[in-house]
């Protein structure tokens, strides 16, 4: 299994703290989740059901016709390389690593490189997966600049896979009011814009035939009957998505601005976190969670992920723990 955010409990028993005492920014997930209210009995006592108007629900706010519930997108990231014979596969890196991991264990040749040799060498690769924008690294895409890169790959039968998790925010960035394209594959997830991780739900928009082959690799009832009662609500709730991005957007700014007051100017981010290069990322990550601020680390680059804190007590708590850390480096520094 990779390493991923969000890992609470392990943090907690490894320092010797109690879950409740800590400040959790080890994920992209936002803190200002949903409201979820009361569910009716009856999503709990039967099986989920197709016909229930999800399906047109989602239409709607992923202005796209063509899509699939799944178990969160890496349901889908799992999925689809099964659904190819061998290829080359071309990975956005750094990037979220399920994406690699999945293809090299479908027995795909994969290379991880940089977006701009993705780009610049697409005809030598039969599928490049993208994520946009891409986490950790921050990275975001033309709208014409993915079309021409999708097209150039399904000439020759190809697939650009982007996944756009992060996306919700800005939503005029996403590819999936592009029509249902041969070869076009995007990856929406909802655990993050909505702060509902634990539904474990997602999207897949692409042509129908493809969408056929999935749906047989991962069988019936991907989601549950509640999660399907509780996005219906969601993805309808019009006036909370736009309260939300701009809350979200106001957050990431806040969090980059108090980075930088304490010399860790982010090198990327996006409304969900923000992202630091720095040599001194285990050091970092280990001085925060003695203080209960729980980060995500990355070892290639060495670098960390904040993710937004919720609210002014969550900002004061990292303000003061990123003090604390600067006084014991600079001394560090400082000693002969």
């Amino acid at each position: 299994m990779l390493e991923h955010g969000g890992r609470l409990l392990r943090a907690a028993h490894e320092y010797g703290m109690p879950p409740e005492a800590w400040l959790d920014l080890s994920t992209g997930v936002s803190p200002f989740a949903w409201p979820v209210p009361p569910l009716p009995a009856a999503a709990w006592h039967r099986l989920p059901e197709d016909d229930d108007g999800l399906i047109e629900v989602a239409r709607a706010y992923y202005r796209h016709a063509s899509l699939l519930p799944v178990a969160g997108s890496q349901a889908a990231i799992q999925a689809l390389p099964a659904l190819r014979h061998r290829a080359r596969v071309g990975v956005l890196d750094p990037g979220y690593a399920e994406h690699p991991q999945a293809w090299q264990r479908a027995g795909h040749k994969v290379e991880r490189a940089a977006a701009d040799a993705l780009f610049s060498r697409a005809a030598r690769y039969d599928v490049i997966v993208l994520i946009h924008p891409n986490n950790p690294g921050g990275e975001r895409f033309e709208l014409d600049a993915l079309l021409a890169l999708h097209a150039s790959l399904a000439r020759r039968g190809g697939w650009l896979v982007v996944d756009e998790a992060f996306i919700d925010a800005t939503p005029g960035d996403s590819l999936c009011e592009a029509h249902a394209l041969p070869g076009l594959i995007v990856l929406r997830s909802v655990g993050k814009f909505f702060g509902l991780a634990g539904a474990r739900a997602g999207f897949v928009c692409a042509e129908p035939a493809l969408l056929v082959a999935l749906r047989e690799r991962l069988g019936p009832w991907t989601l549950s009957g509640p999660t399907r009662q509780v996005l219906k609500l969601a993805l309808a709730d019009t006036a909370w998505q736009a309260a939300q991005r701009e809350r979200l957007h106001a957050t990431s700014a806040r969090l980059s601005a108090l980075l930088a007051r304490h010399g860790l100017a982010p090198a990327a981010g996006c409304a969900f976190f923000q992202w630091r290069r720095d040599e001194r990322a285990t050091a970092m990550q280990r001085a925060l969670a003695r203080q209960g601020v729980l980060v995500r680390r990355f070892e290639q680059p060495h670098s960390i992920r904040f993710g937004l804190p919720g609210d002014e007590a969550a900002f004061a708590r990292l303000d003061a723990a990123l003090a604390s850390w600067r006084t014991v480096e600079t001394k560090r520094e400082t000693t002969p």
